[in-house]
């Protein structure tokens, strides 16, 4: 596996699936196929998959080891999880533990799991399915949690809505809350080994991006700022998960602009292998360049 260095960090990324997940116009409401055909250069099959002209998307953990510390970023969608909405990914079996002892990490090694955000595809394996009970996957672990994207979630789940999100708080979260496990922090919170939040709300509530840096070495982990390459092509284009497709506009619009300008290394949530590269400029639009 390729690993990323972030000074003297190491960074292995962990996917649970790579593939066709969904087609453009379903995921982007606001999607113009007009766009693509002026853009021919974006409709290649490491962006849309040949077959099924749906887009192909990685759904992936980040391992962290600082040297102090082993950091988990997002949890990834997860086994046996009940998501009938979802039936790709409906009480999946998956090798993720496996994957995960594959760069040296065993569930008990994990220190610290931060979310960017408590989406179903990003907080699964954050518990296992042990004697019928929810469990926490890393038992020595606290859980990192924005409070404003907790409190958001938990809220939706009160209310009964039907929703994965609702059914993943239930069977992934607070299960590390009932445990103790969780650390509920304002939406800056700082971390002692060099790691941090920056608000980047609109895709959800409490979304937010995780800043690294070791040295003079720096790299942002973007979760769901940025699902997909087209929205590159297109900032504009939200996405039917967005909580506040106005405001996920305007933060991701921010954010890439700034990012392009800064040369910033980035991990995006959902880009497939090998996942990590920068923003750069192209025309009116913008690209990006995979390490």
């Amino acid at each position: 596996m390729t690993i990323t260095r972030i000074g003297n960090f190491e960074v292995h990324r962990v996917s649970e699936y790579e593939g066709p997940f969904i087609e453009p116009h379903v995921f982007f409401p606001d999607y113009d196929p007009a766009v693509l055909k002026a853009n021919p250069d974006m409709a290649g099959p490491r962006l849309v998959d040949p077959a099924t002209g749906k887009l192909v998307f990685s759904f992936h953990s980040f391992v962290v080891k600082t040297g102090r510390h082993t950091i988990l970023i997002d949890s990834c969608i997860g086994n046996d999880k009940p998501r009938p909405t979802r039936p790709q990914f409906h009480q999946i079996k998956s090798p993720f533990l496996a994957d995960l002892a594959a760069v040296g990490v065993k569930p008990e090694e994990v220190d610290f799991v931060m979310c960017t955000h408590l989406h179903w595809d990003h907080v699964g394996w954050n518990t296992r399915l042990t004697n019928g009970q929810w469990v926490p996957t890393f038992p020595n672990a606290r859980y990192i949690m924005a409070r404003r994207e907790f409190e958001h979630w938990q809220a939706f789940q009160k209310r009964g809505e039907e929703s994965p999100h609702a059914r993943a708080f239930e069977d992934s979260v607070l299960p590390v809350v009932a445990s103790g496990q969780s650390v509920l922090v304002n939406d800056d919170y700082a971390f002692e080994d060099g790691l941090w939040f920056e608000p980047a709300p609109g895709h959800t509530p409490g979304n937010v991006v995780i800043h690294a840096r070791s040295g003079e070495n720096r790299a942002v982990f973007l979760g769901d700022v940025i699902h997909h390459q087209f929205q590159l092509m297109q900032p504009a284009w939200s996405t039917l998960a967005c909580t506040d497709r106005e405001l996920s506009k305007k933060t991701r619009t921010r954010l890439i602009e700034e990012y392009a300008e800064s040369g910033m290394r980035l991990l995006p949530g959902h880009f497939p292998a090998p996942t990590a590269g920068k923003i750069v400029r192209k025309g009116d639009a913008f690209r990006y360049a995979f390490e």
